[in-house]
């Protein structure tokens, strides 16, 4: 390479890699190649790669996304639809998602659905015009065949938090997590359990009360329909379902929120009515989010391995781009009995 003085001639808005390879004396694909190596495969980078990437930095060079995925057919982007950001799990797994994605040298784009299928529908078209190299889903629906028209158009598609038949997907085993807070409740005495669910068509929602069922009726308990709230699983939903359920005939000794957002709904109102958590009432919640312990009166929760979700679910797309093996995951939950569940009132 012949020596170069870059930052004083060089206009830093109008640099590109012609203009970086001119100023080194080599060819442009030469550049091009090392910014590709260094960027992305930092062990296979010489030390004329590393030369050529610090003369670019030097100089102001900004890769362009556009010309890139014209060489190399991949926009290094993938989409990423979930019901709605505000969640503290879908927000944890987003976060995951993009650091893994991140450090793999992969943008990612997060959209709002709200659980409607036809949003879900106009994002992932539009995900699709822009040529992401994927689509994470977590917003999939078990009342709909949009995840499966999605894959018969060809796009590389994977689940989030959510599963749907026939579909490639990173999960919590939400049956298993089901089952354990139901033994958990039943160790401790309960008959008369309330439940605070998500929307069913949410696999979250619909296998957790399977595996709770299951665990009720394998310990002689009966769970009845009308102690069966499927409302959401934010904190209003949990509120909504904990007034209904208190102002039955006959109040449920415990209650299991599915999720931790709406167990605090589920205190609120407590609180208001001047019941004690763990004393009065057990309260039972699920994925363990970090103020779960912090609480006057720690929660007793299905503790989930959320974070990894994220992750495991950016390296499964990671793998699917690159036409590796990949298969379902789905990660085991655990009990984190805490202060808020102890045996029914005498």
């Amino acid at each position: 390479m012949r020596e170069r003085s870059p930052a004083a001639t060089t206009n830093r808005a109008t640099v590109t890699l012609k203009t970086v390879a001119k100023a080194a004396g080599v060819h442009t694909s030469t550049v091009s190649r090392a910014l590709r190596r260094v960027a992305h495969d930092g062990d296979a980078a010489s030390p004329s790669d590393i030369e050529l990437a610090e003369l670019a930095q030097a100089m102001g060079y900004v890769p362009n996304p556009n010309a890139a995925s014209l060489t190399t057919r991949r926009s290094m982007a993938f989409g990423v639809l979930v019901p709605r950001l505000t969640d503290n799990v879908l927000a944890t797994v987003y976060d995951a998602l993009e650091e893994t994605a991140n450090r793999a040298g992969y943008a990612t784009f997060v959209s709002n659905t709200h659980d409607d299928p036809e949003e879900q529908r106009r994002l992932v078209a539009l995900l699709r015009g822009r040529a992401v190299d994927g689509l994470i889903i977590g917003d999939a629906r078990l009342d709909n065949d949009n995840i499966a028209r999605i894959h018969e158009k060809g796009a590389n598609v994977i689940l989030v938090s959510r599963r749907s038949p026939g579909a490639l997907s990173v999960t919590i085993d939400d049956t298993a997590g089901g089952r354990i807070a139901g033994e958990h409740l039943v160790a401790l005495g309960h008959k008369r359990i309330g439940v605070i669910a998500g929307p069913l068509y949410a696999s979250t929602a619909a296998d957790r009360l399977e595996g709770f069922r299951s665990a009720l009726a394998a310990g002689g308990v009966v769970l009845r329909h009308d102690r069966i709230c499927a409302i959401g699983f934010d904190v209003a939903a949990g509120r909504q379902g904990a007034q209904r359920l208190l102002d039955s005939p006959e109040p449920p000794t415990a209650i299991f929120a599915m999720n931790d957002d709406s167990a605090l709904g589920v205190l609120g109102v407590l609180r208001e009515r001047g019941l004690t958590p763990g004393r009065d009432i057990s309260v039972l919640g699920y994925n363990d989010i970090p103020i779960s312990r912090e609480l006057t009166i720690p929660l007793s929760t299905v503790g989930c391995p959320v974070r990894e979700m994220g992750a495991r679910a950016a390296e499964t797309m990671l793998a699917l781009v690159h036409r590796l093996p990949v298969s379902s995951v789905a990660l085991q939950p655990t009990l984190v009995p805490r202060a808020t569940t102890a045996p029914p009132p005498a």
